[in-house]
C-alpha cells in the first residue's frame, strides 16, 4: 500500500469517525431536549407538572410512613434487596 493510499485511507477513517460524534451528538440533543422543542414529538402540555407532583406526593407518603412505622422501612429494604436477588440468580 503506497503513502498516499494509506494517507486517503485514513482520512476516510477519520471522516467516519466525525460522522460517527456528530450523529452521537445529535442523539444526546434530542434525549436532553423537553418533548415539545423535539418536532414530530406529540407532547401533553402539563404533564411533567403532573409527574412531579405525583413524585412529591409518593416522596412525602413515603417519609410519612417511615416515621410512623419505622419498621415498614426494614420491610421495604427487604423486599427489594430478596427481589433483586431473585432476578441475580
Amino acid at each position: 500500500m503506497t503513502q498516499r493510499a494509506r494517507h486517503k485511507k485514513h482520512e476516510e477513517h477519520e471522516e467516519h469517525q466525525e460522522q460517527q460524534e456528530q450523529q452521537e451528538q445529535q442523539e444526546i440533543d434530542t434525549l436532553l431536549k423537553s418533548s415539545v422543542e423535539v418536532p414530530d414529538r406529540h407532547a401533553v402540555p402539563g404533564r411533567s407538572e403532573f409527574l412531579e407532583f405525583l413524585g412529591l406526593t409518593l416522596a412525602a407518603g413515603a417519609c410519612a410512613l417511615v416515621v410512623l412505622h419505622p419498621e415498614a422501612a426494614e420491610t421495604l429494604v427487604h423486599t427489594l434487596a430478596s427481589g433483586t436477588a431473585r432476578l441475580v440468580h
